[in-house]
């Protein structure tokens, strides 16, 4: 099957993912892929032209999953959607706030959902995703049983919303970003642009410190820094930088030269729009 305008996701059916391909990308076939490293797969195999994954959450942080494959997928960032995460409380057809027992959804969204759970004193069931337990609870016919997922699900698995807008804080947002095959680098000079890029340190005292002094020296913001251990070796460290700014940019490209200095590789990942939502966020 031709890869082209189909979007591939990790998850079933009314998942976030699903809900922010189809809002930033209407026209394309939404592929629901079972795991994170399925959705890389059906991009680098030419089964996807896109894939929309989820990188960042404001109350979970960030997504292990794809930090682990993002640098050697050989895939790149293209662009960044951010999306208001909205949980609904759902069940079948004769449930209630009264009959429900058991709460069925992600281990995060459990998580993110703790005070509707204790107030109504429901035994919490870990789902493999948010919109697979809409569709447990579809399947099984007990009103016994709720789950927690997007209010997409609800139309989809033909679910009762019991309660809407269930999440503890109303701050809860992801950070998706959407992966290609080819690097889609925006051009300078078209508003706030975002470069993701990874890097190695050299083992040596203070080498982070020094590698990131360009970055301050010449005035470029640095919105994220995380650490993550190379080939299980303790002394091996790689980063996962983002910086305001294009390469091109001279104060950015003179930071990434004083980088190379302290650093055994630098791998740019994505050059890219910033979201408006990040302005509003300010």
């Amino acid at each position: 099957m031709t890869a082209e305008r189909r979007i591939a996701y990790q998850g079933e059916p009314g998942a976030n993912s699903h809900i922010v391909a189809n809002e930033h990308y209407p026209d394309w076939e939404a592929v629901p892929c079972a795991s994170f490293e399925d959705v890389f797969a059906a991009v680098a195999t030419g089964d996807a032209e896109l894939a929309m994954i989820p990188i960042d959450n404001s109350i979970a942080g960030r997504v292990a999953d794809i930090h682990h494959f993002l640098p050697t997928s050989g895939l790149h960032i293209i662009a960044e959607h951010f999306l208001r995460i909205q949980f609904s409380l759902l069940g079948v057809t004769g449930s209630s706030l009264d009959t429900i027992q058991t709460v069925h959804s992600h281990v995060h969204a459990l998580g993110q959902c703790r005070k509707i759970i204790r107030k109504y004193g429901l035994t919490p069931v870990i789902s493999g995703d948010t919109a697979g337990a809409a569709r447990e609870i579809a399947d099984a016919k007990d009103i016994s049983q709720a789950a927690i997922s997007p209010p997409l699900a609800a139309e989809i698995y033909s679910l009762d919303v019991l309660a809407s807008d269930i999440e503890d804080e109303d701050h809860n947002t992801t950070r998706f970003v959407v992966l290609s095959r080819e690097p889609k680098q925006v051009t300078p000079g078209n508003g706030p642009v975002i470069t993701s890029f990874v890097f190695n340190v050299r083992n040596l005292p203070a080498a982070l410190y020094k590698a990131l002094g360009g970055f301050a020296t010449n005035s470029v913001n640095m919105t994220k820094l995380e650490s993550y251990m190379v080939g299980g070796k303790f002394t091996a460290t790689q980063f996962l930088a983002e910086v305001d700014r294009h390469p091109d940019d001279p104060a950015l490209a003179r930071a990434l030269e004083e980088l190379a200095f302290f650093t055994t590789d630098i791998t740019i990942l994505g050059v890219y729009p910033a979201d408006p939502f990040r302005a509003l966020s300010s």
